[in-house]
């Protein structure tokens, strides 16, 4: 029992002449144990006001000042969460009321765009997805499609992670392609000692699967959508044709970045089994069992296949009018039509949907736009830059690798939404201010904040596998570096080689 509920205890039982010596205790503990708890609430909030207390660099202004300060305490808070995330979402909003002296319902348009409501959206379509509860069925796909020798049935595993995770989003992925996985080692043993590189390989191919793929296609990840929202208000004028370049649509993301994600696919399997060798290369005896318990739960019914041409639809809708009707709008009308058919329920969506989530996207977008109008992003970029010269990193190649590695870096310590909306507004002027494509930096930003292969909280798709007690946290360090590099490397290929011929 804790120091402040013995003490808590033993009020209730006091006389009157020690009750305001244990109340003064009871209060001191409370308040020592509070103040650790939130210590780095208080250290964020330190750090940003000190920073606003600090002289003016020369070429940034004081709101430019202030928007930086803000930017570094939600920053220290998105690692190290004193507090819950959509609490510092609502900071964010409250220092551009307070602070900044901004309008609140200036502020709350900034809220709001068509890149949150996709992100609204697409959450609520993956909890109607994994509403129907098919990965009994996609396991045996999977089998049915590679044979049971398990370096076939883990890429397989991988392909299907992926081509789901790229429409879809890896968190939605890796949750229905994890009971996928537990099965496929439960039936090979259901002692967990004799199958512990076989679950690591298996488990891995859905995470990493689903991570290379979340690149693909904007509804992906939030990530993609944040990084389109910010092209288009940073860059694009109606009036000016030369911009619309910069009004990056479905499929036109699908060409720069879905070729990366096949590629990548293969050395998900080599390097897996190059670190963990599998106790067993064939999984038969998994196999029978498998096909027995899909046997037994019958044919596809009809609300399946429902569910099944209701995303296709809303797929084909993302690729052909999402110029026209916006992709947000798409993603509405999709979650909206599995309502109307009665494929999933509001209460459903309501206990399936993280709220916060956008909420915290949408003050980080908003975040981000304070970043570029009071230039405190263009200062960062050009503070960066000139470090980066005298390395002989402040252009092509070695700009790439530098903006890589810089989001490598902060998506493996947050969400790698939160890492493309925090560094969106610094890399895309950085580019401005380097002569770079802001198209190919913020390609190489969005793509490499998929790279967070080596914390368990880099990625919802890490945490959900490794959930499941099969997996160690140094497991993810000691394949992980290997993901990444190997990413990495593939990127700034296709950015030197293939990009170019995209028109960039």
């Amino acid at each position: 029992m804790s120091t402040i509920s013995q003490d808590a205890k033993e009020l209730e039982t006091s006389s009157a002449p020690g009750l305001a010596a244990r109340l003064g205790n009871l209060l001191q503990d409370f308040s020592v144990h509070y103040l650790w708890e939130k210590r780095w609430f208080f250290i964020a909030l330190a750090a940003g006001g000190a920073m606003m207390s600090l002289p003016l660099p020369d070429g940034l202004s004081r709101d430019g000042m202030i928007v930086l300060s803000m930017s570094v305490a939600a920053v220290i808070m998105f690692i190290t969460e004193p507090i819950p995330l959509p609490g510092v979402a609502l900071l964010i909003i409250l220092g551009q009321i307070f602070i900044l002296g901004h309008d609140s319902s200036s502020v709350a348009k900034t809220l709001w765009n068509d890149s949150v409501l996709f992100i609204l959206g697409s959450l609520m379509l993956a909890v109607a997805v994994i509403k129907q509860k098919l990965d009994k069925r996609i396991a045996w796909l999977i089998v049915r499609m590679t044979g049971t020798k398990t370096s076939r049935v883990c890429f397989g595993i991988s392909v299907i992670s992926g081509v789901l995770a790229s429409f879809v989003g890896e968190h939605t992925v890796a949750a229905m392609m994890l009971p996928v996985g537990i099965t496929l080692v439960t039936l090979t043993s259901d002692d967990p000692k004799k199958v512990r590189n076989l679950a690591a390989v298996i488990l891995f191919s859905i995470a990493y699967g689903a991570s290379v793929a979340g690149i693909g296609t904007p509804s992906g990840g939030a990530r993609n959508a944040i990084m389109i929202g910010y092209w288009k208000e940073f860059f694009y004028d109606p009036a000016n044709p030369e911009t619309h370049k910069f009004l990056i649509n479905y499929l036109r993301w699908m060409m720069f970045a879905y070729p990366m994600f096949l590629i990548q696919l293969p050395f998900v399997t080599l390097i897996l089994f190059f670190t963990f060798k599998p106790e067993y290369r064939d999984l038969s005896r998994a196999v029978v069992r498998l096909r027995k318990l899909v046997e037994d739960e019958g044919p596809m019914k009809r609300t399946d296949w429902v569910a099944i041409f209701l995303f296709f639809l809303v797929l084909l809708g993302w690729i052909f009018v999402s110029d026209s009707l916006g992709m947000g709008t798409i993603a509405i009308l999709g979650a909206t039509a599995f309502l109307v058919a009665g494929l999933v329920r509001w209460e459903d969506i309501n206990s399936g949907v993280n709220w916060g989530v956008v909420l915290l996207y949408g003050a980080a977008i908003s975040l981000g736009i304070e970043m570029k109008d009071t230039g405190a992003a263009r200062w960062v970029a050009e503070s960066f830059l000139a470090f980066l010269e005298p390395i002989g990193a402040s252009d092509g190649l070695g700009l790439w690798a530098a903006v890589s590695v810089l989001t490598t870096a902060v998506t493996n310590t947050m969400s790698n939404g939160a890492a493309v909306a925090v560094l969106g507004p610094v890399v895309l002027n950085l580019a401005t201010v380097a002569g770079e494509s802001p198209i190919v930096i913020g390609f190489i930003t969005a793509v490499s904040s998929a790279f967070a292969y080596l914390t368990v909280v880099g990625t919802p798709a890490c945490t959900i596998v490794y959930a499941s007690g099969y997996l160690k946290t140094t497991d993810f360090l000691t394949v992980g570096w290997k993901m990444a590099l190997t990413s990495t490397i593939i990127m700034l290929i296709a950015a030197a080689i293939y990009w170019p011929f995209l028109g960039v």
